[in-house]
């Protein structure tokens, strides 16, 4: 089986086989989507909330906002006709007190603006495993949909 890593700010796609990989989520949160009738799978390693928080804006996969739209582009561009799904992992809280220049904790404004952006694109959120306090690592199976989470603290769990 064929692994793809998908780095900080990234996305990657596949159809068919294979695994969509991404590690070292603190604050971040992966965002999972699975079309099971063509069997294409996307994954966004998402770093902020929104463009707002950063000067670097030339990497849409960087933000929920722009990251879930980017995905599903790229997903119906892989051939993905049926009804898309997501799960997501991710955002804890590291470093208790660190905070955005906003206010809130981009752990949790994360998986807000991840959730509200599944929602806006009317993509079901079937699975989460998000909040905390541990770091996690995600593997998603392109074929199955299945993400599997793995936590320091918390051991795997599979979506």
């Amino acid at each position: 089986m064929t692994d793809q890593h998908v780095r900080i700010a990234h996305y990657a796609v596949a159809r068919g086989s294979g695994r969509l990989v991404t590690i070292g989520l603190g604050s971040c949160v992966a965002s999972a989507m699975h079309d099971g009738k063509f069997r294409v799978a996307g994954l966004a390693h998402i770093l902020l909330p929104d463009p707002s928080l950063s000067r670097e804006v030339d990497q849409p996969a960087r933000f929920a906002t722009t990251a879930v739209p980017l995905l599903v582009d790229a997903m119906r561009q892989m051939g993905a006709r049926g009804e898309l799904v997501a799960k997501i992992a991710g955002g804890a809280s590291l470093f208790g007190a660190m905070l955005t220049g906003t206010g809130g904790q981009v752990g949790a404004r994360n998986v807000a603006a991840a959730k509200a952006s599944l929602a806006k694109a009317g993509i079901a959120l079937v699975g989460e495993e998000t909040g905390g306090v541990a770091g996690r690592s995600v593997t998603l199976d392109v074929n199955t949909g299945a993400l599997h989470v793995r936590s320091v603290r918390g051991g795997e769990r599979v979506l």
